[in-house]
């Protein structure tokens, strides 16, 4: 084991913590890839050999020292390759690290369901159950020309590798990408699809006044709804212009939630992501020539000014589109 996949556990307003806790983790290996908002992966190979600890225990000292200097627990999966990784980090709970040990690859992976394997969308799993591979066990028993026949050369070879424990991924050191989120909770599990809709429309309304008030836009939106169980659903939309208007944002918000065809879901909070930030001045602008239109984004301008003048609590989210 010699890569860690690493979720800190950080609320949306501590997001910008998340540069000093990759630079945590640049202690022990300069080998560090940023998966925003809150996690990233490390490759320990280095780490191991020139402190003598395997992955795990290293592990232990990253989740004390996130403790003991940033108050930020953590979640941590180790295996001998990033995709392993990941999978032993849905395993894991703060305090906690899963660990996919090498020989131990067949009997992790045999029992889990084939859409549990990174990269295989809700087309592709279908496919294969409908043929009787429903576990990443099958589908590694399955012969390779079988599998390429349903799904492609290309998918069929790659599933029959990741389904047998082959992981070619790499970690990729790079930078924290820019973003802006913001969170609604609600005060008790909520059910009605008109109050999760009313903390979208605030949610989108409040990220679009911050990226004006940066003079940024934002080419994708990501949507998060967390439920009772303390599971999560995230979803991304790359907008067909890059914009730091509200009423666009609040429809990708829209579009996104009613894909997800929620029925009776108990929501415990819905978040929202500004990513791929650029300067405003840099980005075109599609004329609409739509009166409605224009009038949304003069009445934005006044409420950027009275927030400006007044405080951001001068005009509530929420409120200009009630």
């Amino acid at each position: 084991m010699t890569i860690l996949c690493v979720r800190f556990q950080l609320p949306p307003t501590r997001e910008a913590a998340l540069p000093e806790l990759l630079g945590l983790l640049e202690e022990f290996t300069p080998v560090v890839e940023a998966l925003p908002p809150d996690r990233a992966l490390a490759d320990l190979r280095g780490a191991e050999r020139y402190f003598k600890r395997d992955a795990v225990e290293l592990a232990s000292v990253i989740r004390v020292r996130a403790l003991a200097l940033h108050g930020v627990d953590c979640a941590i999966g180790a295996g001998p390759g990033p995709m392993l990784a990941r999978m032993a980090l849905k395993d894991a709970r703060p305090g906690v690290t899963c660990a996919v040990p090498g020989d131990a690859v067949a009997d992790f992976l045999a029992g889990r369901p084939v859409a549990a394997l990174p990269g295989v969308g809700g087309a592709t799993a279908r496919v294969l159950c409908e043929y009787g591979l429903d576990t990443l066990g099958r589908v590694a028993a399955a012969p390779l020309s079988t599998l390429q026949r349903l799904v492609g050369a290309k998918v069929g070879r790659e599933l029959h590798e990741k389904a047998n424990g082959v992981d070619r991924g790499r970690v990729v050191p790079n930078g924290v990408s820019r973003s802006l989120a913001t969170e609604r909770p609600f005060t008790r599990d909520e059910l009605d699809p008109d109050r999760h809709r009313r903390a979208l429309l605030s949610a989108a309304e409040e990220l679009g006044s911050r990226l004006r008030a940066l003079d940024k836009v934002c080419r994708t939106l990501t949507l998060t709804v967390r439920y009772a169980d303390r599971t999560a659903t995230t979803r991304s939309r790359t907008l067909g212009e890059p914009t730091a208007h509200s009423v666009a944002l609040t429809r990708a918000a829209y579009d996104m939630y009613e894909a997800l065809g929620l029925q009776r879901a108990r929501v415990r909070s819905v978040s929202l992501r500004a990513e791929g930030l650029d300067p405003a001045e840099q980005a075109s602008q599609q004329l609409t020539f739509d009166p409605a239109d224009d009038k949304l984004r003069r009445i934005e301008e006044a409420a950027d000014r009275a927030r400006a003048r007044f405080g951001p609590l001068a005009v509530l989210p929420g409120t200009l589109a009630a």
